[in-house]
């Protein structure tokens, strides 16, 4: 017989991955910020539901989900966000002289045209 433990986040999934394009990225913008974390969060907003927030913050708030992107990167997922961003991989592309942060989310089921917002089921 075998027993297999419950985790929650083995039954429900990751809480957020980061590419080394996106770690690379927001290291360097943490640089300027010694001892601060990136900080992902929700809010109402644009025409399809919600918009994502990224904050460097000093401190995690209570309930946030806490990952270890690197030595040099940690990140907080605000409680009332991680519903919405699950399984989500967080991406930096370049393209042309711009850089672009993405966040390919598997639980948007619609987006905003611009890229602002979107909404989950």
């Amino acid at each position: 017989m075998n027993v297999e433990k419950f985790t929650p986040e083995k039954s429900q999934g990751k809480a957020i991955t980061l590419t080394k394009a996106a770690i690379k990225y927001f290291e360097g913008k943490l640089a300027e910020h010694p001892g601060h974390l990136l900080r992902l969060s929700s809010k109402v907003s644009g025409c399809t539901g919600y918009s994502y927030v990224l904050d460097v913050a000093k401190e995690p708030e209570d309930g946030d989900t806490r990952i270890e992107a690197s030595d040099k990167l940690t990140l907080t997922i605000a409680a009332k966000t991680m519903d919405l961003v699950r399984n989500t991989e967080i991406d930096y592309v370049k393209e042309g002289v711009n850089g672009v942060v993405r966040f390919n989310n598997p639980n948007a089921v619609n987006e905003c045209g611009c890229g602002e917002s979107f909404s989950v089921s």
